[in-house]
């Protein structure tokens, strides 16, 4: 089912473990806006997948890894993950992320 429009109090989180959370906020089959909580120390893991993904940093800091480089990002900042490059994160102080994939990830409904 598509969801195109989503409010703040609406959506239902998910808990990753390890002091880290998504909630999909909308989407179709071609574009897809995902929320992430992290707690101070939380990682995601290094991963790759087949979608592009592009990232705002909504709150606090981050070790982002994508491909060999690493750097740090803070609110405000934003990255792009091209299809199949591993990449992963590390929050530097707790924050959020709010993450668009195309297409859409199946695998977080």
């Amino acid at each position: 089912m598509t969801q195109h429009v989503a409010r703040r109090a609406e959506g239902e989180w998910t808990d990753l473990g390890g002091g880290s959370r998504r909630r999909v906020l909308v989407h179709t089959d071609e574009l897809m806006l995902v929320e992430f909580t992290f707690e101070e120390g939380s990682v995601g893991a290094l991963h790759s997948h087949p979608h592009v993904q592009a990232c705002y940093v909504a709150e606090g800091r981050f070790e982002v890894t994508i491909g060999d480089r690493t750097t740090i990002l803070s609110a405000g900042d934003s990255f792009i993950v091209p299809s199949n490059t591993v990449h992963g994160v590390k929050a530097v102080e707790a924050g959020r992320l709010v993450d668009s994939f195309t297409p859409k990830r199946r695998d977080f409904l």
